[in-house]
């Protein structure tokens, strides 16, 4: 048999390439002479560089050292240069909320993703990707955008501070220093169709995720709407809300053009590819519900198996759907799933391999 492995992260326990390969070692403790394809999947937040980059031995990963933190502690930014020529910058890694020791909803930045790109394209970038997800800060992307060259000011012609409180305070947009986008422009891969503004708009939907309380959202709100007015473009485009208006800022300042994260992760992991003649796909994530097909990594893999004629299994570590094997339900409690996932997931794998040839396709049911 030919088995595609194609996970997502179970978030907070194990990565998806961690994922695949607990999966992997379990079948092949069953059944050790079939072929197996690991493809660790992203929906183009979190793990999306590390996702791609196993899929590509070729691809180089180059460290940033020194990058401004979302709370402006130092942190080590990251991006990859694939094999097609193309730089992959994942947001959450300079700019992520974990990173926080604190939520500070009104002050963190994303200039550290920023430096990053600007490491990046003193190298020579030609064609940027970036991964929208996991971020801390609700600043329009203005710190990241800082970092490229933006300057903005207040009434008193006093640069702002980074930060998407102090952008209700901007009336100046300096663009003249910003660095130019890479020549074969700037795609960005997120799995949420959120406009900058309003009531589904960044400020007003994840700023409590956070920590802003009721204050600060309205004071997060004013913010982008100010910058909304100095930088044009479109504030209500599908996505300009992704990662607290980042994806918003890109496109006003840069061009840049917003993609569905899990489709777009699938192509460059090759999943297709990897799909043809597989006898068998196995996805998984924490927890699989009716919401996992909607844009998610899982649908997307059960999406493009069903297209391909390939029966598939999810492995969740809970599930409201009774067609996926639960991590919970073999080892006895969600407590105990999430206390060793990767042993669980080599379970599920060896369970999977022992069921061979009689996998029904799970969203079939």
């Amino acid at each position: 048999m030919k088995v595609v492995i194609a996970p997502d992260s179970f978030k907070g326990t194990v990565t998806a390439p961690d994922a695949a390969r607990s999966l992997a070692e379990g079948w092949r403790s069953v059944r050790p002479w079939d072929e197996l394809v690991l493809r660790p999947m992203a929906d183009g937040g979190e793990g999306t560089l590390a996702a791609v980059v196993a899929a590509h031995r070729s691809a180089t990963v180059h460290d940033v050292p020194g990058c401004t933190g979302p709370d402006r502690r130092p942190v080590t930014g990251r991006f990859a240069l694939l094999p097609d020529g193309a730089t992959l910058v994942e947001l959450a890694v300079a700019s992520g909320l974990p990173l926080m020791a604190e939520p500070a909803a009104r002050t963190a930045t994303t200039r550290g993703t920023g430096e990053t790109i600007a490491a990046a394209l003193s190298q020579g970038c030609k064609r940027l990707i970036v991964t929208l997800g996991g971020s801390a800060s609700t600043d329009g992307g203005t710190g990241l955008l800082g970092a490229l060259g933006l300057h903005l000011f207040d009434g008193n012609g006093h640069r702002l501070a980074d930060g998407g409180a102090a952008l209700s305070h901007a009336v100046c947009a300096d663009l003249s220093a910003l660095r130019p986008p890479p020549p074969g422009g700037v795609v960005l891969l997120t799995d949420v169709t959120n406009p900058l503004l309003g009531p589904n708009g960044a400020a007003v939907v994840y700023g409590p995720q956070k920590g802003a309380s009721a204050e600060d959202v309205l004071l997060l709100e004013r913010g982008l709407t100010r910058l909304a007015t100095l930088l044009g473009g479109d504030p209500a485009a599908t996505g300009a809300g992704a990662a607290g208006g980042t994806a918003y800022g890109l496109m006003a300042a840069w061009g840049a053009t917003v993609t569905p994260g899990a489709a777009a992760v699938a192509d460059l992991l090759g999943l297709d590819e990897a799909l043809a003649g597989a006898d068998l796909a196995i996805t998984g994530e924490g927890r699989f519900d009716a919401t996992s097909l909607l844009g998610k990594a899982v649908g997307e893999v059960l999406s493009r198996a069903a297209s391909a004629g390939v029966p598939a299994k999810v492995v969740a570590g809970e599930s409201a759907q009774p067609q996926a094997l639960a991590l919970a339900d073999l080892s006895g409690s969600p407590c105990a799933a999430r206390a060793d996932a990767a042993g669980w997931l080599r379970h599920a794998g060896a369970h999977l391999a022992r069921s061979a040839g009689q996998l029904p396709y799970a969203g079939s049911e």
